[in-house]
């Protein structure tokens, strides 16, 4: 959603990188560029002008002109502010002292809110909570189903004693639910208002009837980030009507240009709680300012990304992994259901693209994360379970009858499976030798590696000393001064071995202590 303005700032930065000092012509025009960028952005008129202020007065300021390095001092002018209008701080989930916790979703038809509501069930059950989703939307056709549906693939509580389609009093199911989450031991309620196509006073009416029957602890207001400028306006008016605490982005994935994200937390004063970026049920999380403000900064979000991995990632797991690699065969116990077993655990972290995405300077190659085919994992996956056991422990015995076998069962080319064999041999490899603190191979300056400057010179001269020289009198000569050398080095030796007086150092005069003549023969 971010690529556009990711594109325009990173140009206008890069024309600063290399100067020296920055004139005021040059921060007029850097301002000028990430104005322009931001309202192409869909931002917020008033955010735009404050945001540009804020930027412009820092910029003019001693932290940029007594800096080392002014362009990079700008860029963390921008990163803060852009921090600063993203909401600041991350702000959390208020829970109630006694539970359950009511949270209250509200917002216009077709924003996502079921589905956001199971999302959100999900997540809380993934924390430790157990929750409870109320269908209080009856009059859309099947919305009651839908949030069963979610409910069950979250695998979460459903409170649905209405049928819905017309038919029920919400306001009554939202009262009569806390209670039922108090019988039934629920610790969280999150209760599904109905949505309007546009705002009326009998959406706001009813939405404020269930917010006084249940007094929530949260009212969390959903937005589709990709409606633009629209979504501010729908947001204050429901600040106005309702009241929201804080408030859910969702659809965050789609090709809107997003000027909603950052302008919705400045206009209305509330912080942008949560992130919803994809279909799937895991494919939301906590929305933290500094880290999405690192992401359209091209800075990547090594965070999140390490978070994920956390989540995902067993910790006996991955020292189990971490010691077949380091083991003295040479990493040979890594076998290729274990290989198997890493791909698969990745996948669950969620898209290969949007991981990349994560990691800094990325951005650089955006168009080739985004044409990442996905399957490819899929056909690894099914080339190495095409594989019999013994295959997999030993892929050195693959031979090319093996090969054929292996490509007909997964469906690929038989090229494809060689490649495979080979690329895990070389990863097996490296991963073994990075494991075992040698760094990696081919790395100039790294410790360990082929490569390596250092070892480079020190072969060289390795090899220059062993030169002999053609002519008789010069091979004799350099024969000399070796042997001198070698001379003069044995005499300079500090001791013998165990620390003992050498030959010529009072080594004559040393005598073994009484208690340890006896073990001399």
């Amino acid at each position: 959603m971010f690529d556009t303005l990711s594109d325009r700032l990173a140009a206008t930065f890069k024309n600063l990188r290399g100067k020296g000092r920055l004139s005021e012509a040059d921060i007029d025009a850097t301002a000028r560029e990430i104005r322009i960028a931001l309202l192409e952005a869909d931002v917020a008129l008033p955010v735009v002008r404050a945001f540009i202020k804020q930027v412009k007065e820092r910029a003019t300021g001693v932290e940029v002109s007594a800096a080392l390095n002014p362009a990079q001092q700008v860029i963390k002018i921008v990163n803060e502010e852009l921090i600063g209008i993203l909401g600041g701080e991350t702000r959390r989930l208020r829970f109630a002292k006694q539970p359950p916790t009511v949270i209250m979703l509200a917002g216009l038809q077709g924003a996502g809110k079921t589905t956001l509501a199971g999302k959100l069930g999900r997540w809380l059950k993934a924390q430790g909570h157990s929750p409870l989703l109320v269908a209080c939307d009856l009059q859309r056709p099947n919305a009651v189903n839908q949030l069963s549906v979610v409910a069950e693939r979250a695998g979460v509580g459903i409170y649905a004693p209405q049928p819905g389609n017309g038919v029920g009093d919400p306001v009554q199911v939202a009262k009569d639910s806390v209670e039922f989450a108090r019988t039934k031991q629920y610790d969280v309620v999150v209760v599904d208002t109905a949505g309007r196509l546009g705002i009326d006073q009998e959406l706001m009416q009813q939405a404020a009837d269930i917010r006084d029957a249940v007094s929530p602890d949260e009212v969390l207001f959903v937005v589709d980030a990709m409606i633009g400028q629209d979504a501010v306006n729908t947001a204050e008016a429901f600040r106005d009507g309702v009241g929201f605490d804080g408030v859910v982005l969702s659809k965050l994935d789609g090709d809107a240009r997003g000027g909603a994200a950052l302008s919705i937390a400045h206009v209305t004063g509330r912080q942008v709680m949560f992130a919803s970026n994809g279909e799937k049920l895991d494919d939301f999380d906590a929305f933290h300012p500094d880290r999405m403000a690192s992401r359209i900064l091209g800075m990547g979000d090594m965070l999140t990304l390490i978070e994920k991995a956390e989540q995902t990632f067993s910790q006996q797991e991955a020292e189990k992994m971490a010691s077949k690699l380091a083991s003295s065969k040479g990493g040979k116990d890594f076998t290729l259901d274990d290989f198997l077993a890493q791909m698969e655990q990745v996948r669950k972290m969620g898209s290969i693209s949007k991981l990349l995405g994560m990691l800094p300077g990325m951005g650089q190659i955006k168009d080739q994360i985004n044409n990442l085919d996905e399957r490819d994992v899929d056909r690894t996956a099914a080339i190495i379970k095409s594989m019999t056991p013994g295959e997999r422990q030993e892929p050195t015995i693959i031979n090319g009858s093996r090969r054929a076998r292996i490509a007909k069962g997964s469906g690929v080319e038989v090229s494809a499976v060689k490649n495979l064999v080979e690329r895990f041999f070389e990863a097996r490899k490296m991963m073994s030798r990075m494991a075992q603190g040698g760094g990696m191979p081919g790395m100039p300056g790294m410790p360990g590696m082929g490569g390596g400057p250092g070892k480079t010179k020190k072969k060289q001269k390795q090899a220059k000393g062993k030169q002999r020289s053609g002519n008789p009198m010069k091979r004799k000569q350099q024969e000399d001064e070796a042997a001198a050398r070698r001379a003069a080095a044995e005499e300079a030796a500090a001791g013998g071995a165990f620390g003992l007086p050498a030959a010529g150092q009072g080594g004559k005069d040393f005598e073994l202590p009484d208690e340890f003549k006896k073990f001399m023969g």
